[in-house]
């Protein structure tokens, strides 16, 4: 396709009328902050909320950096940094032309050369959506895991570090060095308390290379803490005829949303940010009862959905958020074992919440696979489901609807769908769920006590805990011996 043909600067006073684009000069706009891990989800929530203030400041541009791989943000660099936002529902689609990532980088490619950007003076944010896996963290205990290969490169090797925490600490001792000032790192990753996470993972990683530099940190950097929500499954070659028949123009790079967009932030900061809040972002002195609300209910419920859908046949989150019984166990999920566990965020209802979820689930416009949600199982259940179990056996409570989700998983980790085809199970443990199916082969209780035996997933309580492991057992057997429809058939009907 010729360039003239292509999404770029030149082509935005050509694009239709109903197609939003910025009100701004895009190549006007400086860099202020620097996105570790810019994936459809970074632009199609914390790019957004740069676009809207972009009129009002321009000095809030992004550095987009790509981690793993320069698929990423070829394309953007061949567009200007521009790409489309097309947004669905039941009604249809709108289209949104974004402009604020002003500049991309490809980490591997020279990671000192990233270490200097987030060194620049002008650079006073780095946000991050890197996922769970990629804090090189134990998620059983949030704590740096010092095993880690890209840790112990990165300690060995500070001037060319490969790991998120690992350029964090590196970009801050050049700030330390040079006197650029303080930074504000805002995690945007689905972790319980991310910003002290975080905070934590960077404080450890400092102490190791030397007390002074840990110490500046403490005192030069803040952590706020965040829940983000916006529902962005993967593009599709699918959508892209889609973008050109809105644009007109060829869009390598649109990302798909659903109208839904939140961002909750911790009011704590060491130097100057946007101003988010004029974008609609909610700044609150205490942001865990929003986030654990989400981790719960929404992402928890979404596990739920893609781990029991997967195997029920279902290949997206909406097609089985339809399935009448797996949607009655999510309701009944959430009402009776996860929302006695949770406290109200302010102005929020939390039944109401809930009921949202449900329809948000169910949007046919967005195809947002089942096995895209089903990834990194053993960096997101800690968080997603653990924490809830946890609580709910302190208390004394039910956890039938939450250990059912845990057998879930465990049925889709040991590799094999309920026709006997292989599961492509993608995580960072994937080797040792295979090494556990293959010990085990269809006992029920060995596979359980395989996974319950990863301490890095369960910690030493659950998998001693009689009351978690049988429930677990019991429905894994049941799930191994009569698949998904006959269980849910047999659990919804006893409760």
């Amino acid at each position: 396709m010729p360039d003239a043909a292509r999404l770029a600067l030149a082509a935005l006073a050509r694009l239709p009328g109903p197609v939003a684009r910025p009100r701004y000069v895009p190549a006007e706009l400086r860099v202020g902050i620097v996105h570790l891990g810019l994936g459809a989800f970074a632009r199609a929530h914390a790019a957004v909320f740069a676009d809207d203030l972009a009129a009002r400041d321009p000095h809030w541009g992004i550095c987009g950096v790509s981690m793993k791989t320069p698929r990423v943000i070829a394309p953007l660099a061949a567009q200007d940094g521009l790409y489309t936002l097309l947004v669905r529902d039941r009604r249809g689609s709108s289209a949104r032309v974004v402009g604020s990532v002003r500049e991309t980088m490809f980490a591997p490619a020279d990671p000192g050369a990233l270490v200097r950007r987030m060194a620049d003076p002008e650079v006073r944010v780095v946000t991050l959506t890197v996922t769970e896996k990629g804090y090189c963290h134990d998620p059983a205990t949030g704590r740096l895991n010092a095993g880690h290969p890209d840790v112990v490169h990165d300690l060995a090797h500070p001037e060319a570090p490969v790991s998120a925490v690992g350029l964090l600490v590196a970009a801050l001792d050049e700030r330390r060095r040079t006197g650029a000032g303080a930074l504000n790192v805002v995690c945007c990753d689905n972790l319980p308390h991310n910003g002290r996470v975080v905070e934590g993972l960077v404080s450890a990683f400092a102490q190791a290379r030397s007390r002074e530099l840990a110490d500046w940190i403490a005192a030069h950097a803040a952590f706020p803490s965040t829940m983000v929500d916006r529902i962005v499954p993967a593009t599709t070659a699918a959508d892209l005829p889609e973008v050109e028949r809105l644009l007109g123009v060829h869009d390598a790079a649109p990302v798909v949303a659903e109208p839904f967009l939140q961002w909750v932030i911790e009011d704590r900061f060491a130097a100057a940010r946007p101003a988010w809040e004029e974008a609609g972002a909610e700044l609150v002195r205490d942001v865990a009862p929003f986030e654990t609300m989400k981790l719960r209910l929404l992402n928890g419920s979404h596990s739920t959905l893609a781990y029991l859908g997967f195997l029920a046949g279902h290949a997206t989150i909406a097609q089985a958020a339809e399935d009448p019984a797996l949607r009655r166990l999510v309701e009944r999920q959430m009402a009776e074992e996860i929302v006695p566990t949770l406290a109200s965020p302010p102005g929020t209802d939390l039944a109401r919440y809930s009921a949202t979820l449900i329809e948000r689930f169910r949007n046919p416009a967005l195809p947002h696979k089942t096995s895209q949600v089903a990834m990194d199982g053993s960096q997101k259940l800690p968080q997603r489901l653990l924490g809830t179990v946890r609580d709910r056996l302190a208390g004394g409570g039910s956890i039938r609807h939450l250990s059912l989700a845990v057998a879930g998983w465990m049925r889709y980790a040991s590799g094999l769908d309920e026709r006997g085809a292989r599961i492509e199970v993608s995580d960072p443990l994937a080797a040792r769920f295979a090494e556990i199916s293959v010990a085990a082969g269809t006992n029920a209780a060995k596979i359980a006590r395989g996974f319950l035996a990863l301490d890095t997933v369960f910690g030493p309580d659950l998998a001693a805990n009689p009351a978690f492991a049988g429930a677990v057992t019991r429905h894994l057997d049941s799930l191994l011996a009569r698949g998904v429809t006959a269980t849910l058939d047999a659990h919804l009907g006893k409760t």
